[in-house]
């Protein structure tokens, strides 16, 4: 399977960022303010990152927006705790969403930190698992065992 390669610049609330090295899994949400289904997930993310973060840094998340401009961006991703493609990136964005063959939004695609694709579109393992942090260690053991 072909491996994603993150290189791009990715930020968060204080500037530039990398990817925490202690990172097993990287979700790429594909989402954006003005998308209704978008704004109801989100939430129930934040709280399943924070869940599975708890003890050990081991999954990050980079927020891959739709918006249309860098206002709207920075007020949506100012909602969540994890990194983003700076919304100047707008060609990598272009290319990643090819790449991944994402159609509509919110999508979830998970991977392994080396780039590795384990699931399309994660969305419905991160709902089913709630905030309930049994389920959620469940559902992270079973993307590392892919």
């Amino acid at each position: 399977m072909d491996k994603f390669d993150f290189g791009s610049k990715l930020v968060n609330s204080k500037g530039a960022t990398t990817i925490p090295s202690t990172t097993k899994l990287v979700g790429l949400y594909f989402s954006a303010h003005w998308c209704p289904p978008c704004r109801g997930f989100t939430p129930v993310l934040t709280e399943f990152y924070k869940t599975v973060n708890k003890d050990e840094h081991v999954l990050e998340i980079i927020f891959v927006s739709s918006d249309k401009d860098k206002d709207a961006w920075k007020e949506y991703y100012g909602t969540m705790p994890w990194i983003a493609l700076d919304f100047e990136e707008r060609d990598k964005k272009g290319e990643w969403s090819k790449h991944f063959g994402i159609t509509g939004i919110p999508t979830f695609v998970m991977l392994k930190v080396d780039g590795t694709k384990i699931v399309d579109n994660a969305r419905g393992d991160v709902a089913g698992a709630g905030s309930n942090a049994d389920n959620c260690k469940k559902v992270v053991e079973g993307w590392l065992s892919k």
